[in-house]
């Protein structure tokens, strides 16, 4: 089933010409439960892994009888998701990670796999699994995607002081028929609202909330890191509830049934936190990063 995002409130490029420049595109995928296979593009679900490939694992000691095998985490088929940008014949990204917190900032360590998915003749019947994980909230639940693009702009502290002082003039809003339960704080209204979407995604501006904005930087070449793929431990808060897609306009408060749709994956990371991957645009053989907000 598809997933729509509702349109934003109003075109803030009308508003704020100046941002115009600086829209991005993003990827919005929608995990939703499923009973995905290795031919799918999921979260949480089993990998087309070559069945002559070793299974990655965590070489840090996190007291068990040896290395602990990493957990499946997302995979991502380029025909699904064309903005994802992979190197040569690849055309598919499966991302794992070890279950356990890793220094110095307390998340999992994460594992990129670039492939051919032609490539792979013999699927791997029986992963290994971890002899342990930290949290619960470190095994994703098995859920399929609805990708979705969107259009975003910055996170406004991303953006110049002249910008941000015009963001929190209300009477530029005003001007612009504004008037809504953001009347004392317009800038919120911007960032919650108009700015970068909340939830799992791909590309698009990086998220932050815990802490100011701070480089990206390749630790190889030191270039600037684009963002490729953020994993959240919700699709939509309180703060955030015009981002619900319309189709689960119905669900958002939870049910019986569903008590957490709003958390589809079960994921819980740094109470309540997105991890967010970045890469360097110069090569992808360059380590990623991973960052906590």
């Amino acid at each position: 089933m598809s997933r729509t995002t509702p349109p934003r409130p109003l075109d803030v490029t009308a508003v704020f010409p100046q941002l115009a420049p600086l829209a991005r595109t993003a990827t919005r995928l929608h995990p939703r439960p499923g009973s995905a296979t290795p031919h799918d593009s999921s979260v949480g679900g089993p990998l087309l892994w070559p069945a002559d490939e070793p299974w990655p694992h965590c070489d840090e000691w996190h007291g068990g009888p040896g290395p602990v095998a990493m957990v499946p985490v997302a995979q991502l088929y380029v025909r699904d998701i064309p903005l994802l940008r992979t190197p040569g014949r690849a055309d598919l990204l499966q991302v794992l990670w070890c279950p356990f917190d890793h220094e110095p900032d307390d998340k999992p360590l994460t594992a990129l796999f670039r492939r051919t998915a032609a490539d792979v003749t013999e699927v791997l019947a029986a992963p290994p699994e971890p002899f342990d994980v930290e949290y619960e909230g470190y095994v994703p639940k098995p859920c399929l995607l609805a990708p979705e693009q969107i259009t975003e702009y910055p996170n406004p502290l991303e953006l110049d002081k002249e910008l941000q002082q015009q963001l929190a003039d209300g009477g530029r809003w005003r001007a612009a028929g504004v008037d809504n339960r953001y009347v004392l704080a317009p800038d919120e209204f911007y960032w919650n609202e108009l700015s970068v979407a909340p939830g799992w995604k791909v590309g698009g501006w990086t998220r932050w909330g815990l802490t100011d904005p701070v480089a990206r930087l390749c630790p190889v070449c030191g270039t600037g890191m684009d963002p490729l793929l953020t994993i959240a431990s919700s699709e939509w808060r309180s703060h955030t509830e015009s981002w619900i897609p319309s189709e689960d306009q119905a669900l958002a408060t939870g049910s019986l049934d569903d008590p957490e749709p709003w958390n589809p994956t079960r994921l819980d990371l740094a109470r309540g936190y997105d991890l967010q991957l970045h890469v360097c645009p110069v090569s992808p053989e360059h380590p990623h990063i991973g960052l906590i907000q």
